[in-house]
């Protein structure tokens, strides 16, 4: 009896390792096709790397020869003008006054000194452009990826607009697993079993699985890899009317966000008052990057300059001295505090490219033009504020806008300090503004403005018309406003504790 036992158990034992074996060899035979296509994807990325590069030095070197020529023009314009004068006082002339030569000798003289010289810097310094290629690229040595472990995160979708829902391959252990993107099959049907169109990308890690519902109600979401379903597949996608958020980012945010910004790498940055932190987030999967403290009091306005840097304002809270403008780096370190004699009580700020500032200040009732250095240049709309609160600037347009919180309406300002446009009637209804907070321009010029006393998020065309409701704001309060890169609205929500992102076009 116990001689059959055992055998049986020698034939399990057997099967078990004969199958196991069988998955070594498979893995055996498919390791030279994903080294190859490990291969095929370093070079394309390392390609097309290069290929930025040399887009940018051709750039810039054609710049260089553009900028050599005006500045070769005005120079010889220059030299012209001093010879014929020179010409004119070595001859005697009737034709004019002596005066008049003397005036224009004098001016010649006296004209400030023009640019002479063409120089390069570098922006990014190569030491610091060696530590990022440095990280450029990375290799997995991954396990056998597993469906049944795999996972998809759905949100609701909004209509006609685009979405992204993530999965995430893992091996059956759990871990993080790298496939081929031709091993992953997305398809996505509308109610009426439809099919529509979706796209697939790796970023950070995860498949970004894109699309744009034309219709709401329920979607149907199927993904297999490598031929099997991913666990939960097919999901239910709920697709809401363009005015629903189309993502709310909660977890992490903590107390009263108050503003928010975007980077040129394309994340959000929140500002959060309670908590006195910047903290960064995905914009796309709302996942949180990293975070920094502030260091000043009552912190409410932020952006972020040509460079990366973090500009926060901190208010004046109680007369207690402690109004100021930090800078932090890219990496969240403070950089330099700037408490100029002209800031009193700061609320929101915009960085100009050359790195100037306009901040609005409600004590003064006005918004300060500053040098990078906090030094001010001049004040813009002394007499027709009464509570600036936030600030947008287009500079293309070298125009800015600025929400006067406490007059209910909003006005907008050539970088000279005049007035161009002001608009806004007291109301709760389309069109009406009251206790208008967050403000932003679109790229046609349009401004969007949000409003914390009705929850409205509004257009208005560039001459002050109204044109459209994006959507009346979820949560309670909306504060600062943003443009994403890819055309949503992100809106810091006071009394939400939450980002809502909107749908725009």
């Amino acid at each position: 009896m116990a001689s059959n036992i055992a055998e049986v158990d020698a034939e399990g034992k057997k099967r078990d390792l004969q199958e196991l074996l069988g998955k070594v060899e498979t893995e055996i035979s498919e390791l030279p096709t994903s080294a190859d296509a490990a291969i095929e994807k370093a070079t394309e990325y390392f390609d097309h790397l290069m290929a930025l590069l040399q887009d940018r030095k051709e750039e810039v070197v054609r710049e260089i020869g553009l900028r050599r020529q005006e500045v070769g023009k005005c120079l010889e314009e220059q030299k012209e003008a001093i010879e014929f004068e020179l010409a004119g006082l070595n001859t005697s002339s009737t034709s004019e006054s002596e005066g008049q030569a003397r005036q224009r000798v004098e001016e010649l003289l006296t004209t400030p000194a023009r640019p002479s010289h063409v120089v390069f810097s570098e922006g990014t310094a190569v030491a610091e452009f060696r530590e990022a290629v440095a990280k450029a690229g990375c290799v997995q040595v991954t396990g056998r990826v597993d469906a049944s472990k795999c996972s998809v995160e759905v949100k609701p979708g909004v209509v006609k607009f685009s979405n992204v829902a993530l999965l995430t391959t893992v091996d059956g252990q759990g871990r993080s697993c790298v496939v081929a993107k031709d091993d992953v099959k997305v398809t996505l049907t509308d109610p009426f079993g439809k099919a529509v169109q979706t796209n697939l990308q790796r970023s950070k890690g995860l498949w970004e699985i894109s699309y744009t519902p034309e219709l709401t109600g329920n979607h149907r979401l199927e993904v297999t890899v490598k031929g099997q379903s991913v666990a939960g597949s097919p999901y239910d996608v709920r697709v809401q009317r363009s005015r629903s958020p189309v993502l709310t980012i909660r977890g992490e945010i903590g107390s009263h966000p108050v503003d928010v910004a975007m980077g040129k790498d394309g994340n959000i940055a929140v500002l959060k008052n309670g908590k006195k932190r910047v903290r960064i987030f995905d914009v796309k999967t709302g996942q949180s990057l990293r975070w920094f403290t502030v260091d000043g009091e009552d912190p409410f306005g932020i952006d972020i300059d040509s460079d990366g840097h973090f500009i926060v304002t901190c208010r004046n809270i109680s007369d207690t001295g402690k109004q100021a403008i930090l800078v932090y780096s890219p990496e969240g370190e403070l950089a330099k505090i700037l408490k100029p004699e002209c800031l009193q009580n700061p609320r929101g700020v915009a960085v100009l490219k050359d790195g100037r500032m306009v901040v609005a200040d409600d004590a003064q009732q006005s918004c300060l033009l500053l040098q990078p250095d906090g030094s001010l240049i001049r004040k813009i709309g002394k007499g027709q504020l009464q509570g600036p609160w936030f600030i947008a600037v287009d500079e293309s347009r070298g125009l800015l806008s600025v929400t006067d919180c406490d007059g209910h309406k909003v006005c907008v300002f050539d970088l000279e300090g005049n007035l161009k446009v002001k608009f806004g009637k007291w109301g709760r209804n389309e069109g009406e503004l009251y206790h208008p907070s967050g403000i932003t321009f679109d790229p046609a010029g349009n401004i969007i403005v949000a409003n914390w006393g009705s929850n409205r998020l509004q257009v208005f065309r560039p001459d002050g018309t109204y044109l459209r409701n994006v959507a009346i704001v979820k949560e309670a309060d909306p504060r600062g406003i943003a443009l994403t890169q890819d055309g949503h609205i992100a809106v810091a929500s006071w009394f939400g504790y939450c980002v809502e992102l909107y749908g725009y076009k």
